[in-house]
């Protein structure tokens, strides 16, 4: 019911009936859903971008409807079905939007001048086409406490290389401050999205790291193995903080990280569970960010990041154009530059100078240019949605490793 009212109220109302050419002069009110514009830190960036809009198409009114986030994709997948909804809709990077595309407008015609500004197109392109141009780039840094650390008697400025060396450092950091190795919330199962990428690439060699990307994945694999083992090892050794099943990822366990609870948390660097909040509580030059351990010889760690989430158009929009053009609005250098200094988010921009932002965010940006996409983005919905079922039983322990691989390796060969 909810979801028919957010479709049949906030959809095309406003819109004439008109054959498609005329529809697109006619048309005078624009439709966006999706689960920013509703949040303090992005007001400022959303004005900006209807602003530049609006000195374009002055009489082309836009609204933006903000959607629950934990409803959103079930509320857009109602619009879907009915071929009715909002003009341009928000998305992840991955498998939310490429499991959708069929219900979307390719964006290269549209974009093409942005190309080479923006950065993080590939997680919103399926088959050689872009269906959605890019707000943030998203990665998952593995960042640390430098008090936790210094009060361990480590060094801050040179952390672990090694599994071994993280592991034994995390012992240390334990019997000096009582303070867990990883701040790790799966309440929603999606805890093991974040360990399988922040860590990934410390296990897998380079090659099938990329074979990954590409869709070759080998399920059997002693490597990819090695992930999972590394997942339920955590557990089961106590690195992880207490509860991690019964705890949420966004935003409580987060807290555990900023208050010293953990020493570690693998989060995000968009605009949430990064750097920016975790100043609330840590000053900049107390928050590290450290690449991988190494845990099998012949891997090359590398900052796993993608697109983060960006701008689509609705194929049944009437507007196309103008739509289209509200999207490159959205990712103007104007107003992603707002999002970065008001928000803290890493946006896809590239021209955007960060310099003056820290030294989390000088590591982020440092590794960008060597970074790889993230290996759980490469995975469909499905598969991310029982990937996070197994790792709460792997963490339970109510399943292995090996039941959980085999369920995986079904899940992604129907996609």
């Amino acid at each position: 019911m909810v979801a028919a009212l957010a479709v049949t109220g906030c959809g095309s109302a406003s819109r004439t009936d008109s054959p498609s050419g005329d529809a697109q002069q006619n048309q005078r009110k624009l439709v966006v859903w999706d689960w920013k514009s509703g949040e303090p830190a992005a007001a400022d960036y959303i004005d900006k971008a209807k602003a530049d809009f609006a000195e374009r198409h002055p009489d082309v009114a836009v609204e933006f409807v903000a959607q629950p986030f934990d409803q959103y994709y079930t509320l857009l997948g109602t619009a879907i079905q009915a071929s009715k909804g909002p003009d341009v809709m928000l998305f992840n990077g991955g498998g939310q939007i490429r499991d959708r595309v069929d219900a979307l407008l390719p964006l290269d015609p549209y974009v093409a001048e942005d190309r080479s500004r923006l950065a993080g197109w590939e997680a919103f392109t399926k088959d050689g086409k872009v269906y959605a141009a890019p707000v943030t780039l998203q990665g998952h840094p593995i960042y640390y406490n430098k008090t936790l650390y210094e009060k361990a008697g480590l060094d801050p400025a040179d952390p672990p290389r090694t599994w071994n060396e993280f592991v034994s450092g995390c012992a240390a950091i334990k019997k000096a401050t009582g303070a867990a190795c990883f701040a790790l919330g799966n309440k929603e199962g999606i805890g093991i999205q974040f360990f399988l990428s922040g860590l990934g690439s410390g296990v897998l060699t380079p090659q099938e790291y990329d074979d990954w990307i590409a869709g070759k994945r080998d399920w059997t694999s002693p490597r990819v193995r090695r992930i999972f083992e590394l997942w339920k090892e955590a557990g089961d050794k106590g690195l992880n903080s207490k509860g991690a099943n019964s705890t949420a990822m966004f935003n409580d366990i987060f807290r555990v990280f900023e208050t010293g609870e953990a020493a570690h948390i693998i989060g995000l660097m968009s605009d949430i569970a990064h750097w920016r909040d975790f100043e609330e509580f840590l000053p900049p030059d107390k928050i590290g960010v450290m690449q991988a351990p190494v845990v099998t010889d012949g891997s090359t760690p590398s900052l796993p990041y993608d697109g983060g989430i960006g701008y689509a158009v609705a194929k049944w929009t009437k507007a196309p154009e103008l739509a289209a053009d509200l999207v490159r609005s959205l990712t103007s250098t104007d107003a992603l530059t707002t999002f970065y200094v008001k928000a803290g988010a890493i946006a896809s921009d590239t021209t955007i100078d960060v310099g003056q932002a820290g030294p989390a965010v000088a590591t982020i940006t440092s590794e960008i240019k060597a970074g790889k996409p993230a290996l759980h983005v490469a995975l469909s919905s499905k598969t991310l949605d029982v990937m996070g079922r197994l790792s709460q039983q792997l963490l339970s322990g109510s399943t292995t490793v090996d039941e959980a691989l085999e369920q995986l390796a079904a899940s992604d060969r129907t996609g």
